[in-house]
């Protein structure tokens, strides 16, 4: 299953961009509309392309860079494209005393990336989170929405399975 791991390149073009037209033509003229056009740009495309980014600073007479500091600092922005299943492992204190971090290399072993990479195919996006709130299930991981309790390093690969 090693797949090695990337945070895949920005393309220099935008691809369908018809969508980001759409969207900016909703917010035209509104005061305030950074943080929505974001929002909308990154369901759209699953990330903030640069070519869009640099689309969006213009249109909205917002710098670039400033544009910039918006998307990084909220942890819902995503600058590079992301797996179609994001893999969270927990290592919050629960998680971690229960040997969390063997988890996560399982997970990391098996898709042959690290934690904040993407595997080349872009199946798989892989990311240690502090707490998951499942304390009781410790270790734990969530797979998009599911969530995977009392691991092993020995279950990860049957789980991972089920997502090919």
């Amino acid at each position: 299953m090693s797949n090695t791991g990337v945070r895949p390149a920005q393309p220099d073009t935008l691809e369908n961009p018809e969508k980001l037209d759409e969207i900016l033509g909703r917010y035209a003229g509104r005061v305030g509309a950074t943080i929505p056009v974001l929002q909308e740009v990154q369901a759209a495309y699953g990330y903030l392309p640069r070519p869009a980014m640099e689309r969006i600073s213009s249109e909205l007479k917002i710098p670039l860079s400033k544009l910039y500091g918006v998307a990084t600092f909220y942890a819902q922005f995503h600058l590079h494209p992301r797996g179609k299943h994001v893999i969270r492992v927990c290592l919050g204190t629960a998680c971690h005393v229960r040997n969390g971090e063997s988890i996560l290399k399982a997970v990391s072993d098996a898709l042959g990336i690290g934690a904040g990479e993407t595997t080349k195919d872009l199946q798989f996006t892989l990311e240690r989170v502090a707490c998951l709130g499942a304390c009781g299930l410790s270790p734990a991981m969530m797979i998009d929405d599911q969530t995977y309790g009392r691991l092993t390093p020995k279950k990860i690969k049957q789980i991972l399975r089920s997502y090919e």
